[in-house]
């Protein structure tokens, strides 16, 4: 029996699973449309599964991204870095060319990114529609988003670092409202205004399954770079790929939102309670549980398996109306909760406690007893929030505190 140890710690989300040994990263060389040499390094996964394109930002390589792609492959997942023209080992160095030179690299991107996809895709044992893309930096950020935004049908995930994107990219990112995004910032960007261009992205993206990783500061970092003649300032692990000096966690933050979004549930990400902000104020207010259901209900139609707020913010505010006496609208939001989350034995539990202190047993004893069901089958997680022995015990408890209670006022 295999332990789960190093890399594998951060996928606890996934389980504990043995992969065997990964072949050796490969440098690659490929060729851009208009004729322009590319390189690349392939990390191959050991077992067929989804892939990731990890772009650089502008003062970087692809190298900077190689301790993630080791992860990413040996949690399963094909990866490719790419030096895109003008940096690294592809084509000439932009600072060897002319500015009329450069201009016509800048329009090459695209076409790198393009013959990077085509590659990754085309890999034995890739899944070509399982495609995820993680950019650093301007550049990175940048071609990423055109890259999701131009082969929609292919990338079902995004990680997005200390960049920006045009006006196309932000239309772009408000109508994938079902692309699973992760957003990195961090206030110690050395390249203001990289901090806001960052929560613009974030505020503008419509996926309730975004995610906001932000390393706060007492102060964000002063803008310098466009002051100082030289046009630099010192890296300082700020932007970018340099942030996983400073913050070790972050390529296994990076890494899990990929298994999450590509492997454990493809082209989905749980919902975020952030993202959910403005459904969250609905069900706060009497009547918004109606108003939210046909929102469900709408959205499903396009993705059955779409989650538009956390289950357990849910809990909070049915919660919050039953401790204050207001027990039509508890039942109402836990109904809502159980329609978005029908294999949860917590939001039955939660339903049947409800309709118990509305006086209407039937019920209360007809959602215990589905909720006990669901308990003792194990098919199911407890809820989607939490499956701990500990939480389980607890449950148990509740929902037979409810029949008990459900019975005796039915023989009064």
């Amino acid at each position: 029996m295999s332990k789960c140890t190093g890399v594998w710690a951060l996928l606890l989300a996934v389980g504990c699973v043995a992969f065997a040994a990964n072949p050796a990263p490969r440098v690659i060389d490929l060729t851009a449309a208009d004729g322009t040499p590319l390189k690349a390094t392939y990390f191959a996964a050991a077992s067929a599964g989804p892939g990731v394109l990890l772009l650089h930002q502008i003062n970087r390589d692809r190298k900077s991204w190689d301790s993630v792609a080791a992860k990413l492959a040996a949690a399963g997942i094909n990866t490719l870095t790419l030096d895109l023209r003008g940096f690294g080992e592809s084509g000439i160095r932009l600072d060897k060319l002319t500015e009329a030179e450069r201009n016509k690299y800048h329009r090459g991107w695209p076409d790198d990114v393009d013959a990077a996809l085509g590659y990754l895709s085309s890999q034995p044992g890739v899944d070509r529609n399982r495609i995820g893309a993680a950019g650093a930096g301007w550049l990175g950020v940048l071609y990423s988003v055109n890259a999701a935004r131009r082969h929609s049908e292919q990338i079902k995930s995004l990680t997005l670092m200390s960049g920006e994107t045009l006006r196309e990219g932000l239309q772009f990112l408000h109508q994938a409202s079902q692309l699973p995004e992760l957003f990195v910032f961090s206030d110690d960007d050395e390249y203001p205004p990289t901090q806001d261009a960052m929560k613009l992205l974030y505020v503008t993206a419509s996926s309730p399954s975004k995610k906001l990783v932000h390393y706060p500061e007492a102060t964000d970092a002063p803008w310098l770079w466009y002051e100082d003649s030289s046009g630099k300032v010192a890296a300082h692990g700020g932007h970018g790929t340099d942030m996983f000096q400073v913050h070790p966690e972050l390529p296994g933050i990076i890494v899990h939102w990929f298994v999450t979004s590509l492997v454990t549930t493809p082209g989905h990400a749980p919902a975020d309670a952030l993202a959910s902000a403005p459904i969250l104020n609905q069900l706060q207010s009497p009547g918004g549980a109606g108003l939210v259901t046909q929102q469900l209900l709408e959205a499903r139609r396009k993705d059955p398996q779409i989650q538009l707020w956390p289950e357990v913010a849910g809990d909070i505010i049915g919660e919050d109306f039953q401790r204050a006496g207001d027990v039509k609208n508890a039942i109402e939001i836990f109904k809502l909760n159980l329609l978005a989350y029908p294999d949860s034995a917590d939001a039955h539990s939660n339903l049947a406690d409800a309709y118990l202190m509305d006086g209407q047993k039937d019920l209360a004893r007809q959602y215990a007893e589905k909720a006990l069901t669901l308990l003792d089958s194990h098919k199911s997680p407890l809820s989607s929030w939490s499956d701990t022995e500990e939480r389980r015990t607890e449950i148990r408890r509740a929902i037979e505190s409810t029949l008990a209670r459900a019975r005796k006022e039915a023989e009064n």
